[in-house]
């Protein structure tokens, strides 16, 4: 460190400011934050801070700049680095108050209690008028800035105000979040912006950020320290991440009575990938169950070298979450903690959970970002939400490191687009303006809905999809499909409750990331030698990935229903049986939709029925 930022630096071993409360002297601003605002550096480096907030907090010291955005990913520590920066700031009277904006509600109460770990008094519950002189400032959620931002502008001018925002993609999602935080804040002092996942996908503009024209001219995100999933990992500042990844057959009936088959992972529509998600997610089918099952399982074996260890199950919305809540219960044999709102019960139940040691929380979106329980080693991701941010951030929850060694593990649908949000754990994305709307953006319309919903206060069942997705699940089962691990896959389909799915499931809790590989790669190994050793019959096609399978293209669905129409004609001449009657007997006995929705494995199991009666 430099001698200037050596200086700049004294004040965090003393006290904040003298005309403030005084902390002890003789200690460290990170000295006094637990280990989820980690105060201690990662292994194999020195001082109190992390190489990284250290970094961070040079560089700043050393520019002195008006706006300053670190992009950190989650569990890295972007708390403790925030408040350290804030502790500098006010000893050297170059802000006199602290303006804290938090997405949720349980993130205000969050705040406050890291930032008076080190002697920063932050009142949450902050709504209007004076603030008491024992604060040094206030916590407040973006929404909280879009019903009043004059109140905040008019704080904000009143006195020298650093303004924190965390998570400051949200401050660019629409105008009235945007628009209000900007009012609130541009006459401010020191604003300092943090984030932890790729910004959204829309081109709204976000206040106090950067951007700069890249070679094709589009404007991207500029941010002054960036430190990334795979510099983290490397440092041993968050657990690696093992995903376990499920497929199976789904079926539901859809609004206009059509029965549909689909597996999870073979190649179809967006419509049908959709609807095929949300039937592997219904409580009443099998898939959800046996998925839980072998998470419950996986949390077993990590508990075994980490006793306090616990599971989060992500869901789409209230009704599912209870009754996800039931069936853990069932099967662990023990209370689920259950959150469903963003409201200071929920903040209370999630602070129990982070506290104690019981195995399960069940929750509905609000603890996929910012939320700090540094136990959680093992999730499930049961919801429908598509969005690259959101599922960022929910893997944040489980990636937060206690010592070294941890390992955690992630339960996913086999969706061609998770895997590839899991496969780009190490991806760095900026926020990029002026881009053309593409094939594919619509994903993020999901998330546009999520946030009017918390703007409107809305907790509120799903609808992801609208009436064109109406369904109901007619059944599920599940297939254990593949382990992702640093960006390779491992594994082969198994039946749940089989010799290869406890192989995977049954990984030591606590294993450095190259021995993870390393017992990966011999339990694939281990896997095939079994297979090959199977009877030819039972060496099918469901030890297969599903994108190793043979791929029917629409050519080929083509001739298949070209030969099921010859087919149904030439009993038709036979019979005298109208065409449609004769369409209507084989769909009865064979299931699945009309001829034309129908799938490869249906139109040839039709086409061998109608054979039969042709030979009877």
């Amino acid at each position: 460190m430099s001698t200037a930022a050596s200086s700049a630096m004294a004040p965090l071993f003393s006290h904040v400011d003298s005309a403030t409360p005084h902390r002890p002297a003789g200690t460290s601003a990170s000295t006094h934050l637990s280990p989820a605002f980690p105060g201690r550096a990662p292994w194999g480096t020195a001082g109190r801070l992390r190489a990284w907030q250290q970094g961070a907090l040079d560089k700043y010291i050393e520019k002195q700049p008006r706006d300053f955005l670190a992009v950190a990913t989650p569990g890295a520590g972007k708390t403790t680095f925030a408040l350290t920066l804030a502790s500098y700031l006010l000893h050297n009277h170059l802000v006199q108050q602290i303006t804290v904006v938090a997405p949720t509600e349980h993130l205000k109460k969050q705040w406050a209690e890291a930032a008076a770990r080190i002697g920063i008094k932050l009142d949450p519950a902050y709504s209007s008028g004076p603030l008491s002189k024992e604060y040094h400032g206030i916590v407040v959620t973006y929404a909280g800035v879009g019903v009043n931002p004059m109140l905040h502008r008019n704080r904000t001018e009143a006195r020298k105000t650093l303004v924190i925002m965390d998570e400051i993609h949200h401050a660019g999602d629409s105008k009235s979040w945007g628009e209000a935080c900007f009012e609130a804040f541009e006459p401010a002092t020191r604003r300092l912006a943090l984030t932890g996942t790729p910004f959204r996908s829309d081109t709204n503009p976000i206040p106090f950020v950067s951007y700069e024209a890249d070679t094709d001219g589009l404007r991207k995100s500029v941010a002054d320290y960036t430190y990334g999933y795979g510099h983290a990992l490397a440092d041993h500042v968050v657990r690696p991440v093992i995903f376990l990844s499920y497929s199976g057959n789904m079926r539901w009936r859809t609004k206009a009575g059509d029965e549909l088959e689909a597996r999870l992972g073979e190649p179809m529509t967006k419509d049908l990938i959709a609807q095929a998600w949300r039937t592997a997610l219904a409580p009443q089918g099998e898939w959800i169950p046996a998925v839980l099952q072998a998470a419950d399982r996986r949390l077993t074996e990590v508990r075994k070298a980490i006793p306090d260890a616990g599971g989060l199950v992500i869901a789409t919305d209230q009704n599912v979450a209870r009754a996800y809540a039931k069936l853990l219960r069932e099967i662990s044999g023990e209370k689920v903690t259950l959150v469903l709102s963003d409201e200071a019960e929920a903040s209370k139940r999630i602070s129990d959970f982070s506290e104690g040691t019981s195995r399960w929380m069940v929750a509905v979106r609000m603890v996929s970002e910012g939320v700090d329980v540094p136990r959680l080693s093992v999730g499930v991701y049961a919801t429908s939400i598509s969005t690259p941010l959101f599922f960022a951030q929910a893997v944040g929850r489980f990636v937060r490191a206690r010592k070294r060694g941890e390992t955690a593990s992630v339960f996913l649908p086999t969706i061609p687009m998770l895997l590839g949000f899991a496969n780009e754990m190490e991806l760095q994305r900026d926020h990029v303006l002026d881009r053309p709307k593409k094939e594919g953006d619509g994903l993020f319309d999901e998330e546009d809905r999520l946030l009017a919903e918390a703007e409107k206060a809305n907790d509120g069942a799903d609808t992801a999809g609208g009436e064109e997705f109406s369904y109901e699940a007619l059944g599920s089962d599940a297939v254990f499909d593949r382990v992702l691990y640093n960006a390779m896959e491992f594994g082969m389909q198994a039946h749940p409750g089989s010799e290869e799915e406890e192989d995977y499931l049954g990984i030591p809790g606590l294993l450095e990331p190259d021995q993870v590989q390393m017992l990966l790669q011999k339990r694939q190994h281990r896997q095939i030698q079994r297979s090959k050793a199977k009877p030819a019959e039972e060496a099918d096609l469901i030890e297969l990935p599903a994108e190793q399978r043979p791929v029917v293209t629409h050519q080929e669905l083509r001739e298949l229903r070209k030969e099921l129409n010859a087919l149904v004609a030439a009993w038709h001449h036979r019979t005298n049986q109208p065409h449609g009657t004769i369409h209507n007997e084989l769909r009865r006995q064979c299931g699945g939709p009309l001829t034309a929705q129908a799938t490869a494995n249906q139109l040839k199991a039709r086409i061998g029925r109608i054979r039969e009666w042709a030979t009877a």
